[in-house]
Parts: C-alpha cells; structure tokens; sequence
C-alpha cells in the first residue's frame, strides 16, 4: 500500500508512577535521519529506539519526542541521590579548603546536585526498571502505529492526484495520435509539392528517392515512442495498486519523460509540441509527489 514519508502519531499513557507522552514527527528523505529528544533517564535505551524506529517507519526524516512527568505521589524522598550528592558536597567543600577559598555552602550544595546522576528515576532494581521501558516501549510502538496511519492516509491522497495527471497525460497522448495522423498527410503533401517539379527532371535518382524519403519518415516517426509511452503509463497505474515505493516510481516517471521528449524533439509539429509541454507540466506533478512516498 502506497505511503508517504509525511507523517505524525502522538500518544499520552498514564502509569502509577508517572505520565507518558511520545510525539513522533516523519517528513520526507533520501535516507534515514532519526532525531531523540529523550529524557536522560532513558539515554542508555536511545540506541533500541532508534533500531526501533528505522525498521518500523524505514525512511525519511524522523523526529521522536518522549517526556516522563512523575506523578506527585511517586516523587518520595529517594527521588534524590541524597548518598552520592552527600559525596559530592563533601568532595567539593574539600577541594575548596585544599585551594584555600571560601565556598558558599548554598553554591556547593547547587553543584553537588548537577553532578551525574544526582537524582535517580526512583527505580530500585532491575525488574523494576524492566517494567518501566516496556511501559515506555509500548507507548512508543503506538505512537509509531499511529504515524503509520497518517503515512497510509497521506499515500492514498496522493495515488489520487497520480491517477489524475496520468489520465491527463494519457488524455494528451490520445490527442497527440489525433494530431500524428494529420501530421503524416501533411507532411506528404508538402513532400510531393516541394518534389514536384525535381520528379520530372531528366536528373531525378528514383531510387535515391525513395531513400531520402524512407529515412525522413523514420527519423519523425514517432509511432513506438507512442507505444512506449502507453506502456509506462499504464505500468505506473498498475504499480499505485500494488506494494510499489517512491524510488520505482520515480524511475517509471523518468522513463515516461524519456518518452515525452523523444515525441518532442521528433514530431516537428506545433500543435503535438504543445501537447507536449502540457505532458511536461503534468509529469513535473508527479516527480515532485514521488520524491514524498516511502
């Protein structure tokens, strides 16, 4: 199913001991750029996060936002690291009379409590602390299943607007044969009377003639390039309802561009090189819609 690399999924979770909260943000890359805002009590986990987020969203530009808010009544005493900030303040006071300066024990107490982990998340064993980032990995999974769902949302608009300029570029090609056809008996009109006097000169090579003549036809023949074109157009249809990506999507636009070109640059004939920019301006739409889908 067609997805577009835009999305965004925010889940809040209340706990006993605290309140979740994931916002996760994704909008269109060439490759994978995954960007943390993490508590620092959950730093040591940013690695499974990540792993997390690119095998589930694969890629674009992805931006997680996580915060824990403890609740009141789970904010107890233990919440400070009151041994190691004790070591901390001593340390520092220490120091300070080694250099012989006068510390403020205000000021010494305010760095002791900035030093690494000074506070605890309240967790006292590993079961504990095993229960917590489940709680927190569930929400995370949620919230990426929600940005999923945008994603598919997304992706469903735009397969809408590709079937749109596809059927106007096919509409453009049906009035290009239209057009090729008239094209063909003008041509040859034009052909006999600008020959028309060299036929009947005494130096007329008839079989250089015809030559010359099947040689123009050829180089403005634009009869498969008209083929190849209905053929991309259609392939491309076929591939919005299938488990198709941005990448091979893009590459069947660029074929069709090839093929629109080449119709251009043949055809020497105005009303089929308006056609033709009109092509362009379509096909222009949908390079720029490819470039968002996963």
């Amino acid at each position: 199913m067609l997805q577009s690399m835009t999305g965004f999924g925010s889940v809040q979770k209340e706990t006993a001991k605290q309140t979740l909260s994931v916002e996760i943000k994704t909008l269109n890359s060439k490759f994978t750029d995954i960007y943390c805002r993490l508590p620092k009590s959950l730093s040591s986990r940013e690695i499974d996060i990540r792993n997390l987020l690119q095998k589930e969203l694969e890629r674009g530009k992805i931006d997680i936002t996580l915060t824990l808010v403890p609740k009141e009544d789970a904010m107890v005493s233990t919440l400070v690291n009151r041994p190691l900030v004790k070591a901390y303040f001593r340390d520092l006071m220490q120091t300070a009379a080694e250099l012989q300066f006068e510390a403020s024990p205000t000021d010494v107490l305010r760095m002791a409590t900035m030093m690494p982990n000074a506070f605890n998340n309240g967790i006292q064993d590993a079961e504990e602390a095993e229960e917590a980032w489940n709680e927190v990995l569930e929400v995370i999974k949620t919230g990426i299943e929600k940005c999923r769902e945008f994603r598919i949302r997304e992706g469903q608009g735009t397969k809408v607007k590709f079937t749109e300029y596809i059927e106007i570029i096919s509409g453009l090609l049906e009035q290009i044969s239209s057009q090729d056809a008239r094209r063909i008996v003008n041509t040859r009109e034009k052909i006999a009377k600008a020959m028309g006097d060299f036929v009947n000169s005494e130096n007329f090579d008839k079989n250089r003639f015809e030559q010359e003549l099947i040689y123009y036809i050829e180089k403005f023949d634009i009869s498969e390039e008209k083929v190849r074109l209905k053929a991309h157009l259609e392939y491309f249809i076929k591939e919005l309802d299938g488990n198709s990506n941005g990448k091979k999507l893009n590459f069947i636009a660029q074929e069709i561009g090839r093929e629109i070109n080449t119709i251009g640059s043949k055809a020497n004939d105005a009303e089929i090189q308006r056609l033709v920019v009109q092509m362009k301006d379509e096909l222009e739409k949908i390079k720029e819609q490819t470039s968002n889908i996963l």
